[in-house]
Parts: structure tokens; C-alpha cells; sequence
């Protein structure tokens, strides 16, 4: 016989109702520079312990639920997501008005910050690629090029070590001097070692990372259909997570699923300014997390609707699109 637990039961039909009669939400256009960096300070959580490294996404298959996902249009509320660039193209595609990128590992906190200082330093996709790569842009490229004919001829230009201590120099000076960001000497030399190893690997093959099939690989892929969404694709994509770059409205986190602080401090914020979570791109979390009714506890304290979703990867390729609702009821079960 299977019933509901009254505390979880509890929490959803308050959700519910408050989903039913939340007036339209109150997100900025803008964060300070002052507002973003206490932000990440305020809601991050000590790192914990990630056993393997994982600087680009090894996830194939990242681009097939896109389809599904946006089915149901979502532009407007926040993306919650895990992990490196994967996100970018799930924010390009979902067109949130916030984003909290939360990790466990606080090198993907600075590696998210690094990538904040490139989009910002970079008007389009080529000089984006240049940037990131420490190459200079082949002169057949332009902010036109497909994303095919930008990997491609960035795959024959040679690392340029000048180039790569000016933009690692570029990138420091940006979050510390013009956002005022109070990054430490420990922090910066992580954010200059992340910089250094997109400089040296390239964009074909990242040995650094675990089981990456190298960048261009990654911005190349397509959702199974022949359609690419990577947030390097077109250049709307991309200007769409510029600007949200541009406006500190991407929040790296530390934090863990299972924590007491992460997630709980965005559920709140959120809940304050009166915005729903429309997308939670988790990847294969669910496969390390220990303390399972934590974890269930925070995903229940952010504010959903019948439209809020889970976006789970599975090992061995398969992607599924969850509605938060659906896995919470499954979660407030017994036997």
C-alpha cells in the first residue's frame, strides 16, 4: 500500500498554491558587481570532495533533450544547473532572466569566473574562441563563420604563450580591478592554472578533463535531429549568455545537492522576488549523492510549477526531461 508522508505532502500542495497566486517576479535586469560577489559568498557552501576532474563537459549526448525541453516555453524565471559549459547552452536555449550554476568543487566556481572575464572581453564568437584558446583569430574567419568553420580553422592555429599571459593578465585585471571582486591569491592562482590548460590542450582534445571529447567536438554536436543548439552555434546563442555574463546574472555557487546552505539560499531568494525555478539541469548527481533525504529536502524548497522541471543525464547517454513535481511525489512514497 503506498501513501503520502504528511510533511511532504505538505510541502507541495503549499507550493501549489503559492505557484497558483505568485504574482509576476521581481528578478533584477542587473546585479552589481557588490550584490553578485556577496551573493557568491553568502550562498556558497565549504567544497567538498569530487573524485574525479572534470573542467569541460563529457556528457555526448547533452543536446537531446532540447527538444523536449522546450516544448513547454520557460524564457523568464531562473536555470539551475551543475558543471561547466554544458549550462551555457541550456541557458541560451531556456532564456532565464537569472542562473545559479552550483558545483561541489570550488574550481568550477573560478572556472565559471574565468569564463564570465572571456565572454565579457569578447564581442563575438570568434574573438570568444581566441580568447578562451590563447590563439590567434585565422584571418578567414569572421562573427559570421558556422561554428564547423570556426573549430575548425582554430584547430590548425598554434598556442600563443605572449597571448595567453596577456588574456590570463586581461582576465585577472577584469574581475579584480574593474569588478572590484575580492578574488584571493590561492583563487587566482587556480583561475591562471584553468586559463593555462585551455591555452595548452586546445580546442580538439582536453586531457585535463575526464573523458572530454575536446571542445570542438562539443560545439559541434547536434540534439540527434541534425539541429546544433550549443551556445556557440549562432550568434544569438551566444549573445544571449554574454549579456546575462555582462549583466552578473550567471551565479556560480559552491555547493552540494545534499548540502545545508546552497540550494536553500537560492530557493529563498528566489521565493523573495517572487520567481519560479524553471529548469534544474542535473546531470548524473543523483549517482554520488549520500544523504538522499536532504537532498530531497532542498529540491522541495524551491519555489516550482506544474512547468518546473529536472533535467537529468544518464550514463551511457540517456537524457531525460523530470518534472520537479513528479519527483518529488515519487520521493514522498512508502511501501
Amino acid at each position: 500500500m503506498r501513501f503520502w508522508t504528511a510533511s511532504l505532502l505538505l510541502v507541495v500542495a503549499t507550493a501549489m498554491l503559492a505557484s497558483a497566486f505568485r504574482a509576476a517576479d521581481t528578478l533584477p535586469a542587473q546585479l552589481s558587481d557588490s550584490e553578485y560577489w556577496k551573493m557568491i559568498n553568502d550562498f556558497s557552501e565549504p567544497a567538498g570532495y569530487y573524485q574525479y576532474n572534470v573542467v569541460t563537459s563529457n556528457e555526448m549526448s547533452y543536446q537531446y533533450s532540447l527538444p523536449e525541453l522546450i516544448k513547454t516555453p520557460r524564457p523568464g524565471g531562473a536555470y539551475l544547473g551543475v558543471g561547466p559549459e554544458q549550462n551555457f547552452t541550456y541557458i541560451a536555449a531556456v532564456q532565464p532572466k537569472i542562473a545559479f550554476i552550483f558545483d561541489i568543487r570550488r574550481d568550477m566556481l573560478l572556472e565559471h569566473l574565468m569564463y564570465k572575464a572571456v565572454f565579457e572581453m569578447s564581442a563575438n564568437r570568434v574573438e570568444f574562441v581566441a580568447n578562451l584558446f590563447s590563439r590567434k583569430a585565422p584571418a578567414l574567419l569572421s562573427a559570421d563563420s558556422s561554428v564547423q568553420t570556426i573549430f575548425q580553422a582554430f584547430s590548425r592555429a598554434p598556442a600563443d604563450a605572449m597571448l595567453a599571459e596577456q588574456n590570463g593578465n586581461s582576465i585577472m585585471d577584469r574581475l579584480k580591478t574593474r569588478h572590484h571582486f575580492q578574488v584571493t591569491a590561492e583563487d587566482e592562482r587556480g583561475i591562471r592554472a584553468l586559463f593555462r590548460a585551455f591555452s595548452r590542450e586546445g580546442v580538439q582534445f582536453f586531457n585535463s578533463s575526464f573523458l572530454s571529447p575536446g571542445y570542438a567536438t562539443l560545439m559541434t554536436l547536434t540534439d540527434g535531429r541534425g539541429k546544433n543548439w550549443s551556445y556557440l552555434a549562432t550568434n544569438e546563442n551566444y549573445s544571449r549568455v554574454r549579456l546575462m555574463e555582462q549583466q552578473n546574472l550567471i551565479v556560480p555557487l559552491v555547493g552540494d545537492f545534499a548540502g545545508p546552505k546552497a540550494i536553500r539560499a537560492v530557493a529563498q531568494y528566489l521565493k523573495d522576488h517572487g520567481a519560479t525555478v524553471h529548469v534544474f539541469y542535473i546531470s548524473n548527481v543523483e549517482d554520488y549523492i549520500q544523504a538522499r533525504s536532504r537532498y530531497v529536502a532542498n529540491i522541495a524548497s524551491l519555489p516550482s510549477d506544474a512547468s518546473s522541471v529536472l533535467l537529468r543525464w544518464y550514463i551511457g547517454g540517456r537524457t531525460e526531461v523530470n518534472p520537479i513535481g513528479d519527483f518529488l511525489h515519487s520521493q514522498g512514497s512508502r511501501r
